[in-house]
């Protein structure tokens, strides 16, 4: 899907919760299998490791979005006309996001990185990929230099967020981000040897760098693990202490993403606080009345801009954006939204999931590949369109290849190797049912239209929009190697688990009664 490891860690990890499920089932603290009667973690029988059950933890910077259904499209007049947005109902399973935008800070500690791990002349081509674009700022009838020159690198920007970032490169933070924070999980637990963290950062190269997924799939390609951590619970099958982790442990992150456009856009309006349950803080299930269907991403004043409690705050704006022509903050000496460019990426009032400037400061990328009918075609739970699947390359010796960034090469998988299957039958399904032969769609991209199987999806209107574009609903696209000074992005996270959040039980559980009698 949108990262290279995705995939893999959701079907180890659903196994693994799988297997430690059967243990609570077993219901015997001895950690005797309920379906073969062995024992676990017992070197006498095997020493299977099965660890407790636990669940995903949110990565750095992300908060828990509790899934629901939704009616995913336009909540406004379609002033634009482009009918890209109809209103469906889907569901979207529980989830992690980031609390805000990507902020310049951010991509610049990402930089850093790169800058130190591939210091040789070998690598330049790394670092040069990841630079923002910062002449998104330059226009010809404009003096915006001072943006080209400061706004990504001065401090007084460190917590704007960041702009002149591709899909790719967003795509390309996702996986960065997940290793430094698995990296660091690893390093907590003395499984990394204590020098392996400079020799990366001093030119470590594709050899030397960590990467989650060369980890899991063959801890060798990665030469900082100990071979005989001191304080560990976990053994290998002579009971010994073990020197790896595996996914099935528990103790990586899931791993950072960007997030779907439905997930974004479910996200975006936080729905939370229209249940009547939520309100009134009762914690009994089967309330399921929504009281209203809002515009922007705000509950408390859901068709309006600005903020119409009583008090000190009564009339603010609710976000950053352009009221009309010339007008990107007001007057002097009552600023409407005080900002004329975005602003600190925790401005304004978060939303009920606790997200900042979902509507307005900037638009964001989304893992999505545009198409136009997309609400019409789509699955109705967890819908995204842009897949392509893959698997990991061998070479002719039968090993596993790092790239030049240390990443695991991978391959396109066949259609002849799916051709039989019942739920798919191709690798590359980012056009299905839309602009393939079976749905008789073509765009002509380039010569009558834009779109082609490289635009995405992004969301959220920005500073420089009006406030049609600040309703989630609202979306428009942009080719994954352009950028624009209006368009950052966030990161998400997978969640596996009871999904109303760790702590709460699967299911509805109803205590057992005796049955009366039979007469």
């Amino acid at each position: 899907m949108f990262n290279s490891i995705s995939g893999k860690l959701l079907i180890v990890a659903i196994a693994a919760l799988s297997l430690t499920a059967c243990k609570k089932l077993g219901g015997k603290k001895s950690g005797k299998s309920s379906a073969t009667g062995w024992n676990y973690d017992d070197k006498n029988m095997g020493n299977f490791h099965v660890a407790k059950v636990k669940y995903p933890k949110a990565g750095p910077g992300l908060v828990f979005v509790q899934g629901g259904s939704f009616v995913m499209g336009a909540k406004d007049e379609d002033v634009m006309g482009d009918w890209n947005n109809v209103p469906r109902r889907i569901t979207i399973p529980s989830f992690f996001i980031d609390e805000t935008e990507v902020a310049n800070v951010h991509y610049r500690e990402y930089l850093y990185w790169l800058e130190n791990t591939f210091n040789a002349d070998e690598y330049k081509n790394i670092v040069s990929k990841a630079l923002p674009d910062t002449l998104v700022w330059r226009e010809e009838l404009a003096y915006n230099e001072p943006y080209v020159e400061y706004y990504f690198r001065f401090p007084s920007y460190n917590f704007y967020p960041v702009v002149g970032v591709s899909w790719q490169q967003a795509h390309d933070f996702c996986i960065w981000r997940t290793d430094r924070v698995n990296e660091l999980l690893l390093m907590k637990k003395g499984y990394f040897k204590k020098d392996a963290i400079k020799k990366e950062m001093r030119g470590g190269g594709q050899d030397g760098s960590f990467n989650t997924e060369a980890y899991l799939t063959n801890p060798e390609l990665v030469q900082m693990a100990k071979s005989k951590p001191k304080k560990t619970d976990l053994k290998d099958i002579n009971g010994k202490p073990r020197a790896n982790v595996k996914m099935e442990d528990g103790i990586l992150n899931m791993g950072y993403r960007l997030p779907t456009e439905a997930e974004w856009e479910y996200a975006a309006y936080g729905l939370l606080d229209q249940n009547p349950n939520i309100r009134k803080k009762e914690k009994s299930s089967g309330e399921e009345n929504r009281l209203n269907q809002q515009i922007y991403s705000w509950s408390k004043n859901p068709n309006g801009l600005r903020d119409n409690r009583r008090g000190t705050m009564q009339g603010k704006f609710l976000a950053n954006f352009k009221r009309g022509n010339g007008d990107n903050m007001g007057i002097a000496g009552g600023l409407n939204d005080r900002g004329a460019i975005p602003v600190t990426v925790k401005s304004f009032y978060p939303n009920s999931f606790g997200l900042y400037n979902m509507s307005g400061n900037v638009s964001e990328w989304v893992g999505d590949v545009y198409r136009p009918m997309t609400s019409l075609d789509g699955q109705d739970f967890n819908y995204f369109r842009g897949n392509k699947f893959q698997k990991l390359f061998k070479n002719a010796s039968g090993d596993y290849e790092r790239d030049s960034m240390g990443r695991l090469k991978k391959e396109d998988i066949s259609d002849d190797e799916v051709k039989n299957r019942a739920n798919y039958q191709k690798n590359n399904v980012i056009n299905y049912l839309d602009g393939d032969s079976a749905s008789q769609v073509f765009y002509g991209s380039g010569v009558s239209s834009l779109i082609s199987d490289k635009s995405r999806v992004i969301k959220g209107g920005s500073w420089n929009d009006r406030a049609y574009w600040l309703s989630p609903g609202t979306r428009r696209f942009m080719d994954e190697t352009q950028a624009a000074s209006t368009v950052g992005f966030r990161c998400a996270q997978t969640y596996l688990g009871p999904p109303e959040g760790p702590g709460f039980k699967d299911g509805n559980n109803f205590p057992t009664r005796k049955q009366r009698a039979k007469r």
